[in-house]
């Protein structure tokens, strides 16, 4: 097996956290099989194997980020989704072996047309970003009814609590004391400062809209490359890789959308495909319309809308890989995305979608 390199936290590919899936294990978990394709997705270990002429995705995770009650919960989502129609995977299996945690699941269908994209890659079309948008709306409507509480707290899932709460420093707070490896990695930063002024002026914009929006079971990383795409049409055929999702809000993973598709972070002047934006939108809101509370919590909820996955990042890195280096880039992930908000491109991008969502 050549040696395979996996996405860092910037643009240049490094060498992979975990070690890849091998036949062997494959085989282990699956039965006689072999193994088309390994992901470069850094955070876990997955590959697209065949079984008899059928397709499966096979992701190994470290038991200190993934147990079987943790895999449960994302699991019961998906089954949810796919009772109601949802364009979803199924899931097969799911089982331990000695530090490992594996899952199986049906490969969906479509063309993978974004699996070698970097996180924060843009949409290669307008007509993308619109279809994308439809398809979230679709997911969101099909999530409607499931009324499973929060995650418990593990590393490298996207919630919505310390800026959904009355006092987010009390509850940042309290998210880390949770979480012993978060606590031990914000004890060296300057972590109140940095939330009073970087975070808490668009925070206090948005309380006024937050008893207002209804939890939902949300996905929680929706890029194009957790997408199959019908390349006949252009539309979205499969959604994939629910590990981050939570009971948040349908307008936070909105917010969530267009903070990882139409910024493009990796650029060293992060312009914004404002075209994304305003198609992403029209998709949306296309197949379900934002209520007047989702549409004035959108911009202002979207400076924050990364915030506790930059944390959970913070956590994984410095408990579990020990990169003190990953664990300083999360939190200027977590501190430097906000600011970005404040500066004339991002207040421009709120602006934008202020326009584009008064009811």
């Amino acid at each position: 097996m050549s040696t395979l390199l996996a996405h860092g936290m910037g643009t240049d590919p490094v060498a992979p956290d975990w070690p890849p899936l091998t036949e062997a294990e494959v085989e282990a978990v699956v039965g006689p099989a072999h193994v088309l394709w390994r992901s470069p997705r850094p955070l876990s270990a997955a590959a697209l194997v065949d079984r008899d002429g059928r397709r499966l995705f096979v992701k190994r995770h470290h038991s200190t980020v993934r147990t079987l009650e943790g895999l449960a919960e994302e699991h019961a989502f998906l089954r949810h989704l796919r009772e109601r129609g949802a364009p979803v995977v199924e899931v097969l299996s799911a089982e331990a072996r000695g530090e490992w945690v594996y899952e199986v699941h049906t490969a969906g269908t479509g063309t993978d047309l974004y699996r070698d994209a970097l996180s924060w890659s843009p949409f290669v079309s307008a007509r993308h970003a619109r279809a994308a948008g439809a398809a979230l709306a679709q997911l969101h409507l099909a999530a409607e009814g499931f009324d499973a509480p929060r995650r418990r707290p593990q590393p490298l899932v996207s919630s919505f609590t310390v800026f959904a709460a009355v006092d987010p420093e009390a509850a940042l707070e309290s998210y880390a004391a949770g979480r012993p490896p978060l606590a031990a990695a914000l004890a060296r930063r300057p972590w109140r400062q940095d939330l009073r002024e970087v975070h808490l002026p668009f925070y206090e914009r948005l309380l006024p809209y937050l008893g207002r929006l209804a939890p939902l079971w949300t996905h929680n990383d929706w890029h194009a490359s957790n997408l199959l795409w019908d390349t006949a049409s252009g539309e979205v055929s499969t959604v994939l890789d629910f590990g981050l999702s939570d009971r948040t809000t349908a307008v936070h993973d909105l917010a969530t959308a267009i903070e990882r598709n139409t910024v493009q972070w990796l650029d060293p002047a992060r312009p914004v495909r404002f075209e994304d934006v305003d198609a992403l939108l029209d998709g949306y809101t296309s197949v379900r319309p934002l209520t007047s509370a989702e549409s004035a919590a959108l911009p202002e909820l979207l400076p924050l809308v990364h915030a506790e996955f930059a944390l959970s990042e913070m956590g994984y890195f410095h408990g579990v890989t020990r990169s003190a280096t990953n664990t300083a880039l999360a939190y200027e992930y977590f501190v430097e995305h906000a600011r970005w908000f404040a500066g004339e491109d991002g207040t421009c991008l709120l602006k934008r979608i202020r326009t584009a969502t008064i009811n």
